[in-house]
Formats: structure tokens, C-alpha cells, sequence
């Protein structure tokens, strides 16, 4: 007689957190890592007072007496966000159509012809430029746009064109990955159907699997460009004239009221950003 399986006691789900637990377990092993490290000091207790008490009175002016002809509070907060607004905008511009072409390349479909008796297959030559496209998207979005920045500030120096490029690298390996899904994703009976008829692959793709699949594909564009203005925020602390830059320096001067001020700004900006971005997305979809 064959004794029926019996399930895991605890099922898949369980396992999977035990599993993610004991890893956790292990690495706080490794990394010799105790509570007590997170407990502040005496100078580190009296610098996050001073930081969540200027939370709740930001500045409405400079803290300080500034030099003659320097640009009103407001108007320098309004520089520092417009210049995040282009250099993200600058970007996407470059990353968005370059991840598209990227990742179309990278699909599956875009290299599937049809042979004799209805059968989709790739070919040789077709598979390896498509590997080799995927292999480039990988190591674009592997980087890190900071890494990208640090590697362009040492080589041409500190400019917002190195800042552009920094960020619009590693984001043009993630349109392509998840634009290559998209377009992998796309009902193919369109496109079979213009492939049996006789249409060239390029027009096939082009009218059976694009149009569907685009629309998705800036829908998430959208979205990439909220990321966007963050890491041009971030690259302020490069010294990129952003308003990461405006924050640096107001927390270097001990200047928190400042400092809040424009994290504040930087936060309305995103939240604006979002609710455009979804307003669009809804349009797309």
C-alpha cells in the first residue's frame, strides 16, 4: 500500500520565511552586527534633536546674512527644482527611446519568424543578437547611476551633461528589461496573422506586437521619470547644481531650518510628479 505525500507542516509560504529568516540570521552573523550599534551617542542624540526640531520650523528665509545680489529664498528654491526638473527630464529623454529600441531588440518576438506549417522559431543569428542585447541592458542597469556619476565626474569633470548620461545609462537597461517583457507579453495573434499573409517580420512587429505594447511601455516611462527626479536630487551631493546640492550645503552650514525647507520642496515636487504621472498613465491605459 502507498502511503499518501504529506504536506510540509508549515507549507511553501512557511518555508520560504524560514528560509528568509535563517539568511537574515546568518548574514547579521557575518556582519557582526548588534542592536547596541544603533543606539546614538551623546553628540549624535543632540544632532538628531536639533535636525526632528527644525522638522516642524522650516525656514522661510536664509539663516544667515548672504552676499550682496544672491537670489531671494524662494526664487533659489525655485532654481534648484527647475534644474532637477531638466536634468531628469534630460534623462529620460535620452533613456526612454533608447530603452525602447533596447528592449525590442531584447524581446523574443522581435526575432520569431514563422516557418513552413505555423511554427515560431528564432534563429542562430537572431538569438545571439538578442543575447548579446540583453547582456548590454544588464550591465547598463547593474551600475548604479551614482557609480555611473562618480566614473563621469572623474573623467569630464563636474557638469550636469555628466549627470544627464549618469542617470540615463543605468535607466535605459531597466526600459529595456521591462519593455522587452511587455512587448514578449502582447497578444501575437495580430502579428501571426500579418506573418501568414505574407508581411515582411519588421512591418509584422511594427503594426501586430508596437502598438500594443507602447502604451505600457511610456505608462512606465512616466514612472521612471519620478525616479528620475530623485537620483537628480541625490546627485546634488555631487555638487550637480540640483536641489541635493541646496540640501548638502544648508546641512554642512548647520542651517536645518534651510535644509527642511528644501526637502520639503523636493517632496512636493515628487508628489506633483506622481500625481501627473498617474493622471497620464490612466490616459495611456
Amino acid at each position: 500500500m502507498i502511503r499518501p505525500k504529506r504536506p510540509f507542516p508549515i507549507g511553501g509560504r512557511g518555508a520560504t520565511l524560514v528560509a528568509l529568516a535563517l539568511a537574515a540570521w546568518l548574514a547579521a552573523l557575518w556582519l557582526d552586527l548588534e542592536l547596541s550599534g544603533l543606539i546614538p551617542r551623546e553628540s549624535g542624540r543632540i544632532l538628531g534633536r536639533d535636525l526632528l526640531g527644525a522638522a516642524l520650523h522650516p525656514a522661510l528665509n536664509y539663516q544667515t546674512d548672504v552676499p550682496p545680489g544672491t537670489p531671494a529664498f524662494g526664487m533659489k528654491i525655485a532654481g534648484a527644482l527647475w534644474t532637477t526638473i531638466l536634468v531628469a527630464a534630460a534623462a529620460m529623454s535620452l533613456a526612454l527611446p533608447a530603452g525602447l529600441a533596447l528592449g525590442a531588440l531584447s524581446s523574443d518576438i522581435f526575432w520569431t519568424r514563422v516557418a513552413s506549417g505555423g511554427r515560431e522559431r528564432v534563429g542562430t543569428a537572431g538569438r545571439m543578437l538578442q543575447v548579446g542585447a540583453r547582456i548590454f541592458a544588464s550591465v547598463l542597469r547593474a551600475v548604479h547611476e551614482l557609480l555611473w556619476a562618480v566614473f563621469f565626474l572623474a573623467a569630464v569633470g563636474l557638469s550636469s551633461a555628466s549627470a544627464v548620461i549618469a542617470i540615463a545609462l543605468p535607466f535605459t537597461g531597466v526600459i529595456a528589461k521591462v519593455t522587452s517583457e511587455l512587448f514578449d507579453e502582447a497578444p501575437r495573434g495580430p502579428w501571426r496573422a500579418l506573418r501568414l499573409a505574407g508581411a515582411r517580420p519588421g512591418a509584422a512587429w511594427a503594426v501586430g506586437i508596437a502598438p500594443t505594447a507602447l502604451a505600457d511601455a511610456l505608462a512606465y516611462g512616466f514612472y521612471r521619470f519620478e525616479c528620475a527626479l530623485r537620483s537628480a536630487a541625490v546627485l546634488g551631493f555631487f555638487g550637480v547644481p540640483t536641489i541635493g546640492l541646496a540640501v548638502a550645503q544648508s546641512f554642512e552650514n548647520l542651517q536645518y531650518g534651510e535644509m527642511w525647507t528644501y526637502l520639503y520642496s523636493l517632496v512636493a515636487l515628487v508628489l506633483i510628479a506622481e500625481r501627473t504621472s498617474a493622471a497620464a498613465r490612466r490616459r495611456l491605459q
